[in-house]
């Protein structure tokens, strides 16, 4: 039998003749392509991000430049008088201070410097930020007299502030309100010149309401600092987890949870190991009469220090602004703790060692004073409250 074959079957098709030079043309192509790729990858990597640069203030006209960069560092110069010292730092900002920077003379609100960024690395290097603080002390602070810019330092950054120092405040110090975990430490604030009276304080200290740090914050530690002023050390406006510890203060209303106004919280509070001489109180929960909707619990010391105590060693008072006054009931107060090291505090002859005064029903719990001693002075009262144990004046 006689078969016809095909010659289609026999000879390749045109196809099938081009495809080797189409396959090595894609391999061309994909070599160009991945190493045009590695070279763009390579040169990624090598190139300078747009922040790695160090920036450099010497005036307020050299801020929005430097704050572009990762290195800012501040030389010494004069903010015009009426003018805020803002830094709005980027992430992971590292801040050099290496000089002085002094701040004109204005009558107005302030504040004086505001810094604001997460994660920044603020190294102060012993240089100060000077507040001209005699240009407005008149003995009335915030009270009236004249308009003074307070705060004087708005501390908004999450990360570490450190070894600052602050002198002549006009009025407030420090209002912090970090937005993530922020540790301020070595710092020194020096308001000693506001212990004597000037020629508009009618014989009176001429520095007022020259609180060191005003906190509404959570996740704070304020360690191993020094603090010369004339009102609290510290006050506690809201917020919870905050360390105070191994500070010094001197001269001032001492170390204060509140004034605690409506709807607010306050808890988990660590006073831990400072030093308190000289001061009105040395320790003090003042809550608002007028308040209501607030808790405040948690609050513990441990370890603290005072002497030279002129009016009260210990005063939990819920009749604020009054002292010892009516007390109100809208603050409810637990778990006011003396435990762990001892707390030593000595009052001057005629100040009181504990006062209490707590609204009906809104000091609640047990609180365990097992680790305060207070010598000096005359017992107080405790007023509306059964539940500290372990202590007696």
């Amino acid at each position: 039998m006689f078969y016809k074959t095909d010659s289609t079957a026999q000879r390749p098709s045109r196809i099938s003749q081009q495809r080797p030079k189409l396959e090595q043309e894609m391999a061309r192509h994909s070599t160009h392509f991945l190493l045009a790729l590695a070279v763009f990858a390579a040169s990624a990597l090598s190139a300078p991000n747009a922040n790695d640069c160090t920036g450099t203030i010497s005036s307020l006209d050299d801020v929005s430049a430097a704050v572009k960069c990762t290195t800012v560092n501040i030389n010494s110069f004069t903010v015009p008088a009426g003018k805020t010292f803002n830094l709005a730092l980027a992430s992971g900002t590292t801040v050099n201070m290496l000089g002085d920077v002094t701040f004109g003379t204005k009558n107005w609100d302030g504040p004086l410097f505001q810094v604001s960024g997460s994660n920044i690395v603020f190294n102060g290097n012993g240089h100060t930020f000077n507040g001209n603080g005699p240009f407005y002390w008149d003995g009335q602070g915030g009270n009236g007299g004249v308009t003074k810019p307070a705060p004087m330092m708005k501390i908004k950054i999450s990360g570490t502030w450190t070894n600052v120092k602050v002198l002549n405040s006009p009025a407030r110090v420090y209002s912090v309100s970090n937005p993530a975990p922020l540790t301020m430490s070595k710092l020194t604030i020096d308001n000693s010149l506001g212990d004597q009276p000037n020629a508009n304080s009618d014989g009176k200290a001429a520095g007022h309401n020259t609180d060191g740090f005003d906190c509404s914050t959570t996740n704070l530690v304020i360690e191993d600092s020094t603090i010369m002023n004339q009102d609290d050390c510290l006050a506690i406006n809201k917020g919870s987890n905050i360390t105070f510890q191994r500070n010094t203060c001197s001269g001032g209303h001492g170390i204060s949870v509140g004034s605690i106004s409506s709807g607010v919280t306050v808890s988990n509070i660590l006073i831990k190991d400072n030093t308190i001489k000289n001061n009105d109180q040395a320790l003090r929960i003042k809550t608002d009469a007028s308040a209501s909707g607030s808790t405040v619990s948690g609050i513990a010391y441990s370890g603290n220090t005072a002497t030279g105590i002129k009016k009260f060693g210990i005063l939990i008072d819920q009749s604020y602004p009054d002292t010892l006054g009516t007390p109100g009931t809208g603050v409810k107060l637990s778990g006011v703790s003396f435990t762990g090291s001892q707390n030593s505090i000595s009052v001057n002859s005629d100040a009181k060692r504990v006062e209490v005064n707590c609204g009906s029903g809104s000091c609640t719990g047990s609180w365990d004073w097992s680790a305060l001693k207070v010598s000096g002075g005359s017992a107080g009262k405790i007023v509306n409250f059964s539940g500290i144990q372990n202590f007696s004046q």
